[in-house]
Formats: structure tokens, C-alpha cells, sequence
């Protein structure tokens, strides 16, 4: 009997428990699908790959520390949301009540219908959870670009076992709170819920005035040492800094009560319009009252906007690193061979292990790069220490350059006779330009070279996973007659683009890349220091692999504090308007049209909604330039795409829950 009654309780009250039911859905949904990464097929390829291995784990143990702090997240939403159904049945509870119902049947009768819902909310939510799962496998792909011979569904056990018990605790705890609260309640209370009205104190407007005020000062304060001191130094400061932020937050809601009505008062015309009186009222009495749960609103809004805009702005400048820092497809390096025409004979060594450069690329260059003590004409000062003799600084010639720019795309460049160019590398701590700039001449070979006044470029020359250094360009043929005390070591290059299937080739390459060295060993009869190969695909996996983790764990998060900050709202708004249908009746029977109702509602909805939002973009845009400043440090920012994708992110989100609270709103008040 208890079953079916349940059942129809829940049938009967489907309106109600509608903005519940699709929280509950949405974080069903979303846990299942990051939880269900671990046996995605898109894991698996990336698994299979040896340069995945590094950061899948990674990303899986960090989705997993970050779930269980979802979880607490959800635990109070939908904790909240609950007991803001329990607020809307406390009548229909007194009725069970004074037909001689005892409370633990009442109870019992809660928690059947919690388990209704929740098994509903389980079963969709995973349903759901399933089909976005695939979508995030296919776009993951696409980001490293894994080619899929045969797309499968894969359904994570895993995933589910974890989404229902997590879930399964905190409906356990839904079911505990009910069985306490209606343990608590007396019949006279639950059958005088609907009458019992709410105080309107009004806060005097000095106190508004001072309390504003402080708010303000405290909140330019934390501004001020966020910006100053950045986001990357956590100590006692910091923790000061969030304190006096979320405590100028405070002050700011709770001044609220003290101007909304009285500004309202002051413009007659406006104040008497329509419902405005009304409406001022009610929404002044509820900041009154709920200024910490706006204050707290605000905050988790901030956490969305700038958790989702510092992910994407990551992303956008990761992305953009791996094209500046990789030119070419492949770069191999040979370091100290004693060899004088090994850069011409690297090909053929590389051919013979089962890469042929003519066949498998379409353009590559087989370089010198000398690193060069340089004695230099007479003294120069850079960076305020003075050189007397000589430099130590890396070398190329401009034939081996302009090679090296052809299969870029770039050039020829051009030297005058006597001079030499200089080339920027991207390493912090770089003097060759510097020398350059200082008009620094050197003598090698009896020859005085000086600056060329017009050969300044910059930029990468080589694939690399480093920074790199400065580099000098000299003309053809004097570095190659160099004697051999003249020049520390030599480094070989050969660079070039893949031809055909990319994929293909960079297999083959790793694959020839160890029995090089030894092919390498036998011809010259030497060891090497040094032997690396860096492609592009292994920067951009790697850089892919970053991207993944910070989209992922951005995403996760900031769906959790948008949902959870316009749920909270949400109910919030539903519950007022719950309260107040008996004044609604009283406004219909005084002869007010239901459009102009309608509006007020609107009105409560939109104020309660964008109050909180407007103060944390304010917030976000401080947070975002601290933010800005530690993300710059990897490369360019794109701060125009981050804000574009996350106002596109709240205004999607956000935007839903606000209609549907508006829409939800606007039945309850026409039901009188």
C-alpha cells in the first residue's frame, strides 16, 4: 500500500519535483561520464600509445580526488533541494498526521518516494551519461587526432558501480534527514506552514550606508593583493585575501536591504507602477534573510567563471605553444661526433636502418651547428658586464639556415660581406642577440665580422621539447674551415616535413631510431653524447595530454558550481513563490491581470538571479587578470576565446535554469 501511494505521490507532485528530478538527472549524468573515463576506448588507444601512458593516469587519479569532492557538492544540493520539498508538503504532511498517521510511517512513506526518485534519477541520469560519454570519447579523439578504424559503445561498469554509490550515500542521508525531520515536527506547525508570514525588518539606512562601504573597501583591498601578489603564492596573506573577499561579498548583499526599497520609495512614479511596490518588498525581505546563501551563490559562480575560462584559456595557449615550438614534423640530433662531413652521410645512416629521408619526407635539411668560442675585436659591455676577449655562443652557417627555413616556408635570407645575422631563440636567459645589439666584432681567421644591421629574425628553427638559445648565422664556408680548437663541439641536425600518411611515417621513424646508434657506431667507430628525436606529434600529444587534463578537470568543475549556484537559486525561487500564493489571490480578487503577475514574478526571478551573477563577473575579471598572468607565462593568451566560451557556458546553463524557474514560478502563482 505504502508502494503505491508513494508512487502516486509522486505522480501527483511530478511539477514539484520537476527542477529536483533534473538536478538529480544532470549530476548523475555528469559524474557517470568522467567517472566512466577510465574504460572509454578513447583511454584505451591513448593507453596503447607509449606517449599516453605519462598522463592518462594522471588524469584518471586526479578525476578521481575531484569526485569525491563533487560528491560533497551534490551531497548539500540536493540536501538543499529536498528540503525544500519538504517546506512545500509540510501541509500535506500535517493531513497524513491528523488522519492518524504515525510519524514513522510518514517517514517510511518519504523515503520510498526519495527511492522513486532517486532510482528514476539513477536510471535517466545513466542513460544519459552513456551517450555523452561516447561524444567526449569522439571529441578527445579528434584533439589527438587517433584515427578509428571501427567506433564501439563501451558501458563502464566501473563508472556505474561508482555513480550509484556515491549516490546511493547521499540518498541514504536524504532518507536519515527526512526520518529527523518530520520526527521534529508538531501537527499545528505543518498545518499552518502556509500561514505563517515573514517579518519585513527594515535595516536603517545608516547601517546600509556603512555596511556598503566596507564592503566595498574590503573587497578593493583583496583586489588590490590579488592583483599585487598573484595567485601563485598561498600563505597566511592569501588566505586573508579570500577572507576579506568573501566578507566584502557579505556586507555588499546584506547593505542590499537597506537601499533597494528605500531607492524605490524615492521615485514615486516608478514605485507605484503596476506590481512594483509589491515586488521591491518581497524581493527585500528575502535579501534580508538569504543575503549568505547569495553571498555564497556569488562565490560559487565565481569558482564557475574563472575555472572555466582559466581552462579554456590554457587549452587555447598550449595549443598555440606546440605550433610555435615545433616548425617541422621531425628534428634528430647528433651531438660530438669527430666526423667533418657527418651531416651530408646522416641521411644515408638513417635510410639504412629503414627511414629513408627521400622517400619519407617531402623537404628536410641535414645541418652543423657549431658552438663557437669567438674572440672578440675589442672589449664590449653587455648587460652591464664587460666581455674583454671572447664569447662562447652557438653558431650556423646561412646556407644550413636558409635550408632549414626553405622547408618552413621561410626565406632566403641575405648577409652583406664582413657581417653576421643573429637569430632569437626562445630561451629566457639568451646573449647572442644581445652581443649583436651591443655592436660586438669579432676576428676569426684574420677577418673582422660586425653586426648586419638588417639580419634580426626570430623564432624556432628546429622541432624541440626545449627553449631555444640564440643563435649567430656566418657566411658559407667560414665555419666549415674553422680549425678545430676553435669551436667547443658541433651539433647535427637533420629537420624535415613527413610525406604521405604522418602517422605512418612517425611510426617508422621511432621504430629505425634504435638501431641508428648502433649503425651510426659501426661506420665511424666513435660514441656519442648525445642522440634525441623530437616530432611534432610527440610535443602536440604531450601538449594534448596537458590540455586534456586541465578541459577535463575545468569542465567537471565549473558544470558542478553553475549547476549548483542556479539549482540553489532556483529553489530558492520556487520556494518564495510557493509562499506566496495566498497573496497572489488576494491581488487576483483586487482585480490584477495575470500578465501583470506574471511580470512580477519575472521581475523577483530575474533580481535574484543576476544580483549575485553581476557582482561575480566583477569578481571574475580581477580573478581572471591575476589568472591571466600566470597563464601568459606559458605563451600568448586568447583571453577574447575564454571569455567567449565561458559567457557561451553561462548563458546556456545558466540561461536554462533561469527560464525554467520563471516558467515554474509562473504555475505555481496561476494555480490559486
Amino acid at each position: 500500500m505504502f508502494c503505491k501511494l508513494a508512487l502516486k505521490n509522486v505522480r501527483r507532485s511530478v511539477k514539484d519535483y520537476s527542477l529536483y528530478f533534473l538536478t538529480l538527472l544532470f549530476g548523475v549524468c555528469v559524474f557517470y561520464v568522467f567517472n566512466s573515463l577510465e574504460n572509454q576506448w578513447v583511454m584505451q588507444a591513448l593507453n596503447s600509445n607509449e606517449r599516453g601512458v605519462s598522463y592518462t593516469g594522471a588524469i584518471l587519479q586526479l578525476v578521481d580526488v575531484v569526485s569525491a569532492f563533487v560528491a560533497v557538492v551534490l551531497a548539500f544540493l540536493i540536501l538543499y533541494a529536498n528540503s525544500f520539498l519538504l517546506r512545500r508538503r509540510k501541509k500535506e504532511l500535517g493531513t497524513y498526521l491528523l488522519l492518524g498517521m504515525e510519524h514513522s510511517r510518514i517517514a517510511l512513506l518519504l523515503s520510498l518516494e526519495t527511492l522513486v526518485i532517486g532510482l528514476a534519477a539513477l536510471v535517466c541520469g545513466l542513460v544519459l551519461g552513456f551517450f555523452l560519454a561516447q561524444a567526449l570519447s569522439a571529441f578527445t579523439a579528434a584533439l589527438f587526432r587517433i584515427r578509428v578504424e571501427q567506433f564501439y559503445f563501451v558501458f563502464s561498469w566501473k563508472g556505474v558501480a561508482k555513480t550509484i554509490l556515491y549516490f546511493g550515500v547521499i540518498f541514504l542521508l536524504v532518507m536519515l534527514l527526512n526520518v529527523v525531520t518530520v520526527a521534529r515536527q508538531k501537527l499545528i506547525h505543518l498545518l499552518q506552514a502556509n500561514r505563517q508570514n515573514q517579518s519585513l525588518k527594515l535595516q536603517s539606512l545608516r547601517a546600509s550606508l556603512v555596511f556598503f562601504l566596507l564592503g566595498v573597501v574590503l573587497l578593493a583591498v583583496a583586489y588590490a593583493m590579488l592583483l599585487q601578489r598573484g595567485l601563485l603564492r598561498v600563505d597566511r596573506i592569501f588566505l586573508l585575501m579570500l577572507a576579506l573577499g568573501t566578507a566584502g561579498t557579505l556586507l555588499f548583499f546584506r547593505s542590499l536591504s537597506g537601499f533597494l526599497l528605500r531607492l524605490g520609495r524615492s521615485n514615486k512614479k516608478l514605485y507605484y507602477r503596476e506590481l512594483n511596490m509589491f515586488v521591491l518588498r518581497q524581493f527585500n525581505s528575502r535579501i534580508t534573510t538569504h543575503y549568505l546563501s547569495m553571498t555564497v551563490v556569488c562565490l560559487l559562480l565565481l569558482l564557475a567563471i574563472g575555472i572555466t575560462a582559466c581552462s579554456v584559456g590554457v587549452n587555447n595557449t598550449v595549443e598555440s605553444n606546440v605550433g610555435r615550438d615545433a616548425p617541422v614534423d621531425m628534428t634528430l640530433r647528433v651531438e660530438d661526433y669527430d666526423y667533418e662531413n657527418f651531416a651530408e652521410e646522416l641521411p644515408g645512416y638513417l635510410a639504412q636502418v629503414g627511414f629513408d629521408p627521400e622517400t619519407e619526407l617531402t623537404a628536410y635539411a641535414s645541418v652543423t651547428r657549431y658552438v663557437v668560442d669567438f674572440p672578440l675585436a675589442q672589449p664590449v659591455t653587455v648587460q652591464g658586464e664587460v666581455y674583454e676577449n671572447r664569447v662562447i655562443e652557438y653558431a650556423m652557417s646561412l646556407s644550413d639556415y636558409n635550408a632549414l627555413m626553405a622547408i618552413q616556408g621561410k626565406g632566403p635570407y641575405i648577409l652583406e660581406p664582413g657581417t653576421y645575422g643573429v637569430v632569437e631563440g626562445t630561451e629566457e636567459h639568451q646573449t647572442a642577440h644581445l652581443f649583436w645589439e651591443a655592436g660586438a666584432q669579432f676576428v676569426l681567421n684574420g677577418v673582422t665580422y660586425s653586426p648586419d644591421p638588417d639580419f634580426r629574425t626570430s623564432g624556432a628553427y628546429f622541432t624541440s621539447d626545449i627553449r631555444l638559445s640564440s643563435l649567430f648565422i656566418f657566411p658559407d664556408g667560414f665555419l666549415e674551415s674553422l680549425p678545430k680548437d676553435q669551436y667547443a663541439f658541433c651539433q647535427y641536425f637533420l629537420a624535415g616535413n613527413y610525406a604521405g600518411d604522418a602517422d605512418a611515417a612517425e611510426d617508422a621513424l621511432w621504430a629505425s631510431i634504435d638501431d641508428l646508434h648502433t649503425v651510426i657506431t659501426q661506420h665511424q667507430g666513435t660514441q656519442s653524447s648525445s642522440f634525441s628525436l623530437t616530432t611534432y606529434l610527440s610535443l602536440y600529444t604531450e601538449g594534448m595530454g596537458t590540455k586534456l587534463l586541465v578541459l577535463f578537470l575545468g569542465l567537471y568543475l565549473g558544470i558542478i558550481f553553475l549547476v549548483t549556484s542556479a539549482a540553489v537559486l532556483a529553489l530558492q525561487q520556487l520556494s518564495q513563490a510557493a509562499d506566496n500564493v495566498e497573496r497572489y489571490r488576494i491581488l487576483s480578487r483586487l482585480g490584477v491581470e495575470e500578465s501583470m503577475r506574471d511580470r512580477s514574478s519575472d521581475i523577483q526571478v530575474f533580481l535574484a538571479f543576476f544580483l549575485p551573477l553581476v557582482l561575480a563577473v566583477v569578481h571574475s575579471i580581477v580573478g581572471m587578470k591575476a589568472a591571466n598572468d600566470v597563464i601568459a607565462q606559458l605563451g600568448k593568451l586568447d583571453t577574447v576565446a575564454s571569455s567567449a566560451v565561458t559567457a557561451l557556458f553561462i548563458l546556456v546553463v545558466y540561461g536554462l535554469y533561469f527560464l525554467a524557474t520563471c516558467w515554474s514560478s509562473r504555475r505555481i502563482l496561476r494555480d490559486l
